[in-house]
C-alpha cells in the first residue's frame, strides 16, 4: 500500500501534469528555454529590450512574467525572426563578410562611427573583439552601399588622420540608451548616467555622500559578456567609462538633469531613492 501511494496522488487531489508550467515569474534560464533561445541569444534579447524583465526577485535576480513570454511568442515569425534580430558577428573578418566588403574597409567604417557595436569580448590574446548585430550590418549594406567601395569621404579621412576610433563611444551610447529605456525612475536613470562618468565628475555632481550611496546601490551591473578574469577585465574595464571631454560633458548634463528630478521626487515623498 505504501508503495502504491508513493506513485499516485492522494484521493481528491489531482496529480500534477508532467508538462505543467509554473504560473509565476521565471528565472532567466527557464525563460530562455521557454523561448527556445540559447543563453547568449536570450541575454542579447533582454539587452535590446525585445524581452522585458519583470519585477526582480528578493535577491535581485531577473525574473520574466508568463505574460511577457507569451507576448514574445505571439510576435510574427517567432522564433526565427527573434533569433535573426539577436544574431551577432564577432570581429572584423566575420563582420566584413556579412557587410559584403573587405576587412580594411570594415575597420574604417567601424572606427569612423558608421557601425555601432552591440557588445564586446576579450579573446585569449587579451585583444578586444567587437560584436555587431548581423541584421544591422545587412541593413547598412543595403542603405549605404556607396560607402562599401570607392574613396573614403573627406570626414572619414580626417577622422582617420587624427587616429580616431569611435567604437567605444558608440558602444557606450547604445548601452546607456538601452539601460535608460528600461526605467522612468529618476534615481535609477541618474545611477545609469553616473555609472559611465569618471569618479571626479560624480563627486562634483553629487557632493552628498548619502546620494552617492543610493546611486552606487542602483548602478547597473557590467554588461553581459564583460570578462570576470582580472587580466581580461583590465582590458575591457576602460570601455565602461566615458573618455572624450564632449562625451563626458554630455553624460554629466544628463546626470544633472536626472538628479534634479530625483531630488524633486525625494522632496515630495520624503524617500531618497526609487519609489
Amino acid at each position: 500500500m505504501e508503495r502504491e501511494l508513493c506513485g499516485r496522488a492522494p484521493v481528491g487531489v489531482a496529480a500534477p501534469r508532467e508538462d505543467a508550467r509554473p504560473e509565476g515569474p521565471l528565472g532567466g534560464v527557464r525563460a530562455a528555454a521557454e523561448l527556445g533561445l540559447g543563453r547568449g541569444e536570450f541575454a542579447r534579447a533582454v539587452q535590446l529590450g525585445l524581452v522585458r524583465q519583470g519585477p526582480r526577485a528578493a535577491g535581485g535576480a531577473a525574473r520574466f512574467t508568463r505574460a511577457e513570454l507569451e507576448r514574445v511568442k505571439a510576435e510574427r515569425g517567432f522564433p526565427g525572426a527573434l533569433r535573426a534580430r539577436v544574431e551577432t558577428v564577432a570581429g572584423t573578418d566575420h563582420g566584413a563578410r556579412v557587410l559584403g566588403t573587405g576587412p580594411t574597409r570594415f575597420t574604417r567604417l567601424a572606427r569612423c562611427g558608421h557601425l555601432s557595436p552591440v557588445g564586446y569580448r576579450v579573446n585569449r590574446y587579451r585583444a578586444l573583439v567587437w560584436l555587431y548585430l548581423a541584421a544591422e550590418l545587412r541593413e547598412f549594406a543595403a542603405r549605404r552601399s556607396a560607402l562599401l567601395s570607392g574613396a573614403a569621404p573627406p570626414e572619414d579621412r580626417e577622422l582617420l588622420a587624427g587616429g580616431a576610433d569611435l567604437r567605444p563611444g558608440k558602444w557606450r551610447e547604445r548601452h546607456v540608451g538601452l539601460l535608460l529605456r528600461r526605467t522612468a525612475d529618476p534615481w535609477e536613470r541618474a545611477a545609469v548616467l553616473a555609472s559611465v562618468l569618471p569618479e571626479e565628475e560624480v563627486l562634483a555632481a553629487v557632493p552628498d555622500p548619502a546620494e552617492r550611496i543610493v546611486l552606487a546601490a542602483l548602478a547597473p551591473p557590467p554588461p553581459y559578456g564583460h570578462p570576470q578574469v582580472p587580466a581580461a577585465a583590465a582590458v575591457a574595464g576602460p570601455l565602461l567609462l566615458a573618455g572624450p571631454p564632449e562625451e563626458v560633458g554630455r553624460y554629466r548634463a544628463g546626470l544633472d538633469l536626472a538628479l534634479a528630478g530625483a531630488r524633486g521626487q525625494s522632496n515630495s515623498t520624503g524617500v531618497r531613492g526609487p519609489t
